[in-house]
């Protein structure tokens, strides 16, 4: 990359998923194609066809499901939880729709060479050339509304532009769904399709050109009848390419104040490693695109659906780890606002969550949710292990809370994270059992996607849950004590007497494991028994108490390597051997990912792009048959764009490390502004191999625990200065005391400090000062 702030891609980009990618959380683009073609595909995340889903209904309770397992009833528990004969037509769950694409086909003699994406400004740029000229495209996506608009120079002759809508790509899986055929038109300078849906309204996609052909103006709306969306389609095309240059100059300057306001507030990592230097500035622009605070939340594959298939796994909505990984760069990269709609989501289901909570466990004030919903929470069904796991719920309502600890916003903790709290740790304490050693423990409990939904895909205390369990009541004892509500005994008696994980082994060789009897058996994708340590935080692997039983549990998990392991396991792992000071092996883990896992136009799949890694998204081994078409989704890249901010900082029990993650040959780096719980933001440099400085900014009262980078001992000599009404002044003349390497900062709002190490030999000097 010549310019990490403007990366390019060469011509051809032969496919819909190497495409490079616009978006403003709704509408999602993906420019590809090559010689004298350019293809457009569409795609809005909010455009579902809702039918389908099994609903959890009467019957489907804990005593009931655990009788079943106990009983090994396969033909019982199925019954609960698939669903029984299909009418012909009738979809078994639901999915968001494809949209379809836009092809301009322009001179054979023209040739478009490449396209750059602009980070800093949301603009995407084609060049190439004709007949001995240099012509040019520019793209943009409106931050505000679900409009593309594109503006060719005048040296570029016209291109002739055709629909190409899903349904005709699709064929007979788009009939086998019982959908409509897409109803096209032409208009003067417009053409475009109206999209039917059985049960929800209808999409009118519309595109329109300046006479000269050299503007064209690019929607997909959704309004009550295919007649008003076709009129309010075409109405908004040609209103783009017929305003004037005032108008046009104000859509530029409305993207360009959207995403300077976004990258002042995102950290700044300069890495000498430029492949992964690109990963996390197109992650963090990915980002910005796919979770715009005014928009739907993303899923999967935020809002960039592909035209020639039905989205893997529906686009929906999976809690046991991919939406968490989705939205993992909101926290580090200091963009809590972008979680708000996927919050607002979740709140809308509460009647459903309740509803669940109650036929599970027979409780009023309780929330479930399922693994995997459509954006009305309706449960995809047929999993029975990812229905029960509850440990989506706790993992949703942590994220409630590290909201809270990172926005300070004691309104939402009070109104939505505190009660989803308590609702998740209710259903909980009702599925607790206390044994006769005076341990609770979880009778019946999954580990998410372990042995799929076998019989025997299940035990007693699975580690997953357990730490899902200790993250709840860990933080409901904090939100407690702010919001003056009384945490229960009973409560706080199981937090003392619930194991943190369940340890498998003999004495002396114990190591986490899955649940009762049960070690780490086999590759898996899903490291969720570890989860303990990342990224619920309750158990510290530098702890003398678990060091020992860490580190045969991860090598454990490295001795059964990554075989089965899919594209999103990457950066959890790399995150792991992070946290451990293994940074070699982080990086390394970033660079198989993104050379097995990510296409030629750096669209993030979940499968491998060559065999031989791993047997995720292989064919049958005794079937011979091709490798599936590309199942993009957006988890991974966003995993590696958080687990690069973990490189450089990252929370062990209380205390904070720095540059953890960092390799030694990254002898110059640095690292501006990655927030932390508490409103603290870090800064540190790194140069010709030595840690220079750290900064510590706070935004509120407060203390932070930092872990001295620096290794002279217990005793580090530090200087720094504080920041307060503009006013300077020298904090540390000599030295700041770290005992055991512990650096306990307590700043003021706006206030900050910088540390540096002071060699002895000019101690003095700054004695004197």
């Amino acid at each position: 990359m010549k310019n990490s702030w403007e990366p390019e891609w060469p011509f051809p980009l032969p496919r819909t998923h190497t495409g490079v990618l616009l978006g403003n959380g709704t509408l999602g683009i993906s420019l590809w194609g090559g010689q004298n073609v350019l293809r457009l595909t569409v795609g809005r995340n909010d455009f579902w066809d809702h039918r389908g889903g099994k609903p959890w209904v009467e019957g489907m309770s804990y005593p009931q499901i655990r009788r079943l397992l106990e009983k090994q009833d396969e033909e019982g528990l199925r019954n609960l939880f698939e669903r029984g004969e299909y009418r012909e037509g009738e979809p078994e769950e639901p999915t968001i729709l494809p949209i379809g694409r836009w092809e301009a086909h322009f001179p054979d003699d023209l040739v478009w060479d490449r396209a750059v994406l602009l980070l800093q400004e949301g603009t995407l740029r084609v060049d190439g050339h004709w007949r001995g000229t240099a012509v040019r495209g520019t793209l943009r996506v409106s931050m505000k509304t679900p409009e593309l608009f594109i503006e060719f120079d005048h040296h570029t002759p016209r291109g002739q532009w055709r629909e190409v809508p899903s349904a005709t790509l699709l064929g007979a899986k788009w009939e086998k769904r019982s959908l409509a055929q897409p109803v096209t038109w032409k208009a003067e300078k417009a053409r475009g399709w109206v999209q039917s849906r059985p049960k929800d309204p209808p999409l009118g996609v519309a595109l329109a050109e300046s006479p000269e052909g050299q503007m064209v103006g690019v929607t997909a709306l959704i309004a009550e009848t295919e007649k008003s969306v076709r009129e309010k389609s075409l109405e908004r095309v040609r209103q783009l390419v017929a305003e004037g240059p005032q108008d046009r100059q104000r859509l530029v300057e409305d993207n360009l104040a959207w995403w300077k306001a976004f990258w002042e507030r995102t950290p700044d990592l300069e890495m000498p490693h430029k492949e992964l230097q690109f990963l996390y500035r197109y992650g963090m622009f990915k980002f910005g695109a796919m979770t715009n605070p005014s928009a739907a939340p993303a899923g999967l594959q935020g809002p960039w659906i592909e035209d020639f298939q039905f989205p893997p796994w529906s686009s929906d909505y999976h809690f046991n780890i991919n939406i968490q990984l989705c939205y993992m760069p909101a926290y580090r990269g200091n963009h809590g606002e972008h979680l708000l709609p996927l919050f607002r989501l979740i709140e809308s289901w509460l009647p459903k969550l309740r509803e669940n909570a109650r036929i599970f466990v027979g409780i009023d004030d309780g929330v479930m949710l399922p693994h995997a919903v459509d954006d009305r929470g309706t449960c995809m069904g047929g999993f029975w292990t990812g229905s029960i796991d509850h440990g989506c719920t706790a993992w949703v309502a942590d994220m409630m809370y590290q909201y809270y600890l990172y926005s300070d916003d004691q309104e939402f903790l009070a109104k939505v994270a505190y009660p989803f709290l308590h609702g998740s740790f209710r259903v909980y304490e009702e599925m607790l059992e206390i044994g006769p050693d005076g341990k609770w423990g979880l009778p019946v409990s999954v580990s998410p996607e372990y042995r799929a939904s076998a019989m025997n895909a299940w035990g007693k205390n699975a580690s997953f849950q357990l730490a899902c369990i200790h993250r709840l009541l860990e933080n409901l004892k904090n939100a407690s004590v702010v919001l003056g509500k009384s945490f229960p005994v009973k409560w706080s008696e199981i937090a003392s007497a619930l194991p943190k994980a369940c340890l498998v082994g003999p004495e002396g060789k114990k190591e986490i494991g899955l649940w009762e009897g049960t070690p780490l058996e086999e590759s898996h994708r899903h490291p969720s028994h570890l989860m303990g340590l990342f990224p619920f935080n309750v158990i510290d692997g530098d702890a003398p108490e678990w060091q020992k039983i860490d580190q045969r549990s991860i090598n454990r998990w490295i001795e059964k390597g990554m075989g089965l392991w899919s594209g999103w396991c990457i950066p959890l792992a790399a995150i792991l051997h992070a946290r451990r000071g293994n940074a070699e092996m982080a990086e390394l883990l970033l660079e198989i990912w993104q050379k097995v896992f990510t296409n030629e136009g750096h669209g993030t799949l979940h499968d491998y792009t060559f065999p031989g890694f791993t047997m995720i998204g292989a064919p049958p081994r005794d079937e011979g048959l091709e490798q599936p078409p590309e199942r993009m989704q957006m988890d991974a890249g966003m995993g590696v764009t958080a687990a690069l901010m973990e490189f450089f900082v990252h929370r062990v029990g209380k205390r904070y490390k720095l540059f953890g993650g960092i390799p030694h040959s990254w002898e110059t780096t640095s690292f501006k502004s990655i927030a932390l719980e508490g409103g603290f933001y870090l800064s540190g440099e790194k140069k010709s191999g030595r840690i220079r400085k750290i900064t510590v900014r706070a935004t509120r009262r407060g203390k932070i625990l930092l872990e001295s980078p620096w290794s002279s001992g217990p005793l580090v000599f530090l200087y720094g200065q504080r920041v307060k009404k503009s006013e300077k002044y020298l904090l540390h003349r000599t030295s700041h005391k770290a005992p055991d390497g512990i650096l306990e900062i307590t700043l003021g709002a706006g206030e900050e400090i910088t540390l540096c190490p002071v060699e002895r030999s000019v101690r003095d000097s700054y004695d004197s000062v």
